[in-house]
């Protein structure tokens, strides 16, 4: 004979009634589905008030000949097609993209081998994590002033050091290529640091029984960090690659202050970006609606880029083939 071994209420405690119980049941089970939900709430009730209503207002603004003075007049997709013949807007897409790559991969390189460097063991760890992040915290315009100077034309450090190897003067302001190097240097140097600190976090959560079972199969360092630290990177990886990529799809800041300001990025608007040219229509021409469909368009080839480069670096560093 079986024994019924149920919990069973202490003599005098109040039982609580079978709808009660249910009613209970179903409210854990609510607490359980929807909790998450709840806890995350704030952030998509603010990203569609400050992100999703303005992108698609910006849409709305970008059908219209809409500018400073007078009312704004509805034109369907004109100024796109106006935008893809403008020469003006593909040169800016070409310095974008440009100053994109030159900044970008060797960032993303230096920033990989440098949190492997972090990663060893060494004394005073913390203090030199965390003065990889010093550039970043630095006001940009300070940034902006020193490196200015440094690829001044007549009296610029970098001017100085190519003098030694028998080249002559660079007028870093004046040409594209050389703009476009020398905004790319301002870039790295300040976000290589952070990008560091996101491979290092990655690093760190890979087991250390790997790296000591491949030292005992006689596995060197570098033989280690390509064969067990870049493939278990992936995510972090393509995580970075795509915050890369919009952060130097945006660039704004400093190629504007590397040209003292000008939003044409000089006089051949030889180092003017996208986000620049977005800005100079909607705030110094005062076309609303052309500097609405630059932002869109900006906005288009950010995702597609992303998502080129999401499938890229998955490949590449032993995704799904």
């Amino acid at each position: 004979m079986a024994l019924d071994v149920r919990p069973t209420a202490p003599a005098g405690a109040a039982v609580a009634p079978p709808g009660r119980r249910r009613l209970r049941t179903r409210l854990s089970r609510l607490d359980v589905s929807l909790s998450p939900y709840l806890y995350i709430s704030p952030f998509y009730l603010l990203f569609l008030v400050f992100g999703l209503f303005p992108l698609g207002y910006t849409f709305w603004v970008s059908l219209n000949h809409w500018e400073m003075i007078g009312d704004h007049e509805f034109i369907g997709l004109r100024n796109y097609t106006r935008l893809l013949t403008d020469d003006q807007f593909w040169n800016a897409v070409g310095n974008t993209f440009g100053m994109f790559v030159i900044a970008t991969v060797p960032q993303l390189l230096l920033a990989l081998l440098l949190a492997n460097a972090l990663n060893r063991r060494m004394r005073a760890p913390t203090l030199f994590r965390m003065g990889v992040l010093l550039p970043l915290v630095t006001s940009v315009a300070a940034v902006a002033i020193v490196f200015t100077q440094m690829f001044g034309r007549d009296y610029g450090m970098a001017n100085w050091i190519l003098h030694f190897f028998g080249v002559h003067k660079v007028d870093w302001q004046a040409n594209k290529w050389s703009s476009w190097l020398a905004v790319s240097t301002m870039v790295d140097w300040r976000w290589t640091g952070y990008n560091s600190l996101i491979f290092l976090a990655g690093m760190q959560a890979i087991p250390q029984s790997l790296y000591e079972a491949a030292a005992i199969d006689g596995a060197s360092r570098l033989r280690q960090f390509w064969k067990i630290t870049v493939p278990l990177l992936r995510p972090t990886i393509v995580f970075v690659t795509i915050i890369s990529t919009i952060g130097g799809l945006q660039l704004f800041t400093e190629p504007l202050l590397f040209n003292n300001g000008y939003m044409n990025g000089g006089s051949l608007r030889q180092s003017q970006t996208v986000a620049m040219y977005m800005f100079e229509n909607a705030f110094n021409r005062f076309q609303y609606g052309y500097g609405s469909a630059v932002a869109w368009m900006l906005f288009l080839m950010i995702l597609i880029f992303s998502l080129f480069n999401f499938l890229i670096i998955r490949r590449l560093a032993g995704g799904e083939k």
